[in-house]
Parts: C-alpha cells; sequence; structure tokens
C-alpha cells in the first residue's frame, strides 16, 4: 500500500529559527530519510506557501491567484511518498519524522485506480 505522508509547520516559526537551529532540524531529517530510504518512493521539500499560485476553473473562466486558498497556521511543507505493509508500518513512520515534533503529519493512503475499461 502506498502512503503520502504529508508535513504540516508553521512557515513563520520556520523563517525565525536561527540557522544553528535551521541546520539541526535538516540533520534531522536528513537521518530520517536515510532511515526509510527502502520504503520511499519519492520524497521534497515545498517551498513556501508564499511561492503559491491556485488556479481555478469557474464557469469555463480560468481564474490564478497568488497564494494559497486559506490561511492556516501550518502549511504543507513537504511530502514523502512510502510504501509498506500496513497502515500501522505508515503511522511508525510519521510518527519518527522531525515534522510531528515541530507541527503535524498527516498520513494519507492514495487511491488504488482501476485499470482503465477498453
Amino acid at each position: 500500500m502506498q502512503y503520502m505522508i504529508l508535513i504540516q509547520s508553521d512557515e513563520q516559526a520556520r523563517g525565525e529559527a536561527s540557522a544553528e537551529e535551521g541546520n539541526a532540524i535538516m540533520g534531522e531529517y536528513f537521518a530520517f530519510s536515510d532511515s526509510i530510504r527502502d520504503v520511499t518512493l519519492s520524497s521534497a521539500p515545498l517551498e513556501p506557501s508564499t511561492a503559491t499560485t491556485t488556479v481555478r476553473v469557474r464557469d469555463g473562466e480560468t481564474l490564478v491567484t497568488d497564494g494559497p486558498f486559506v490561511e492556516t497556521k501550518e502549511q504543507l511543507g513537504g511530502y514523502y511518498l512510502i510504501e509498506v505493509d500496513t497502515l500501522d508500518e505508515a503511522l511508525e513512520i510519521a510518527a519518527r519524522c522531525p515534522g510531528a515534533k515541530y507541527g503535524a503529519v498527516e498520513v494519507r493512503p492514495l487511491m488504488p485506480i482501476p485499470a482503465r475499461q477498453p
């Protein structure tokens, strides 16, 4: 089963961290990433939500706006796509993610897509 590990954190607090604190957190992420390399299909940090462009189509008109759709205390900061046998395994991995100490980590299964019928 494939799961998205979605890391939510407070961008403002992250931006206020000293260089030393930021480097320590990145070190935690490097160690975490190395520890789950055998089940990781993909992972990446995301640029801050201020770099977001949102697209909506309403009544055939494309609307493009800068920034996220809603203001929230925590923003999506990165992800891991993992493949493990059970939800319990995914939850154990999420609990070890540094983001769980500094924000929240959402675990969401990928929806299987049935084969296209001819």
